[in-house]
């Protein structure tokens, strides 16, 4: 399986951007454009729903050794060989994500500043979210903190020990500068799921990570 370390383009396939039956087909077209980590992300959707679609994509995963995390439920661990799980603010903790897991995961957690960057690292996160860059729709509804911008992630990667995921608002054409910036990777979800062909822009957005 791809090393954490090693992975530069952190694909999102959320089911309310993406219908069930094209999830496949989403992350297919990912995979062949060279994303390193897929996520599924399935807020308000039942645990049957996750567990069905987490299986239905850790068959395409499995084969081209590309980690899968699942979001917000650690109980699909058991039921599915996924890699992780991946929590937010108003989550489980990690310890207890990784006690319902039942086996040695990754646990990522999704932080909104700095200081909460630093404590997710204090509690044991395996790598950390960091968002939004930029200002982002991907969660309608929801009050999301004012973008850290370029300058604001350049501090948190000075700060950050473990592998940080720069996320929110990031186009391809943005993610040199994201880059540059010192992220050694970046997720993104509408800039792909919504792209009229997800494996050509899961290309151009990771040849500015190429190494």
């Amino acid at each position: 399986m791809r090393a954490l370390s090693d992975c530069r383009l952190y694909g999102i396939v959320d089911l309310s951007y993406v219908e069930g039956s094209d999830a496949a087909g989403t992350v297919k077209q990912m995979l062949e454009g060279g994303v390193d980590l897929i996520q599924l992300r399935g807020k308000g959707k039942s645990l049957d729903e996750l567990i069905g679609h987490a299986r239905t994509l850790n068959e395409l995963t499995s084969r081209s050794s590309t980690p899968l995390i699942v979001n917000d439920h650690a109980e699909i661990v058991g039921c599915v060989s996924v890699e992780g799980v991946h929590i937010g603010q108003d989550d489980d903790s990690i310890e207890v994500a990784r006690r319902k897991a039942g086996r040695r995961i990754l646990v990522g957690k999704s932080t909104h500043s700095l200081q909460q960057a630093i404590a997710a690292q204090q509690e044991g996160a395996d790598y950390i979210g960091f968002g939004p860059i930029f200002a982002t729709a991907s969660k309608p509804g929801r009050l999301l903190p004012s973008p850290h911008g370029i300058g604001g992630l350049r501090r948190a990667v000075r700060r950050s020990r473990i592998p940080l995921v720069a996320i929110g608002g990031i186009t391809i054409e943005r993610a040199p500068e994201v880059a540059e910036a010192g992220a050694r990777c970046v997720a993104a979800i509408a800039e792909l799921c919504f792209a009229p062909d997800p494996e050509l822009a899961t290309r151009e957005m990771a040849k500015a990570f190429a190494r």
